[in-house]
């Protein structure tokens, strides 16, 4: 496993010295071979043949993302060369929902054939109820009235994200995981207050 922290500011390392030796510059300034440049480094990731022993090395490249802005030069090229994206939110963190990643701009192009079955069965309305949920959260806030269908659908979704929270350094069985999802998204959570919602998923796994 090699982690890349962080080919932002290797980038702009590169830029700075293209500058200065000259160098045309393309966009935002980096030379143009600057994707090449990273390109170069995360392509050697691969899994090894098992007539030369096997195994396999993978590669994390981390990114700084300039105000939230994943449509910049470094992080679409960095999207386009890997196999998908965990975008991490500070506003998320701030706000106490951690690991704070944004599932609507995060993407696997492993997808579902990374997970277990009965993950892959349960989980599949996560990102829809959850894309829903900050919309209508959006809207909430102004304090307009809201129908009984769109209050059903900001608790489901303050219960999924209260769900998907984990402490640092406490890994979860896939067990646990499957079978708390599972409650989370058949609505078996919505009699429980939010704020309670971690303390009964302790109970339920003593």
């Amino acid at each position: 496993l090699v982690v890349y922290d962080d080919l932002s500011k290797h980038a702009a390392a590169y830029r700075t010295l293209s500058l200065l030796l000259k160098r045309p510059p393309g966009r935002e300034a980096y030379p143009g071979d600057v994707f090449y440049l990273h390109s170069r480094l995360l392509e050697r990731a691969s899994r090894l043949s098992d007539d030369l022993g096997g195994g396999s090395l993978t590669a994390l490249p981390i990114i700084e993302t300039q105000a939230g802005d994943v449509s910049a030069y470094i992080p679409t090229n960095v999207i386009s060369i890997t196999d998908g994206q965990i975008y991490l939110e500070t506003e998320m963190f701030n706000s106490g929902f951690r690991p704070a990643i944004n599932a609507g701009l995060s993407v696997s192009r492993v997808g579902g054939a990374a997970q277990i079955k009965a993950m892959k069965k349960i989980a599949a309305p996560i990102r829809v109820e959850l894309a829903q949920y900050r919309e209508l959260a959006s809207f909430a806030q102004f304090g307009s009235e809201l129908d009984a269908s769109t209050k059903e659908q900001l608790a489901q979704g303050e219960r999924i994200r209260e769900v998907l929270k984990q402490p640092q350094y406490q890994p979860m069985p896939v067990e646990y995981q499957v079978i708390i999802i599972y409650a989370a998204t058949k609505k078996y959570l919505l009699d429980i207050p939010t704020n309670q919602v971690l303390d009964f998923e302790k109970e339920l796994f003593k």
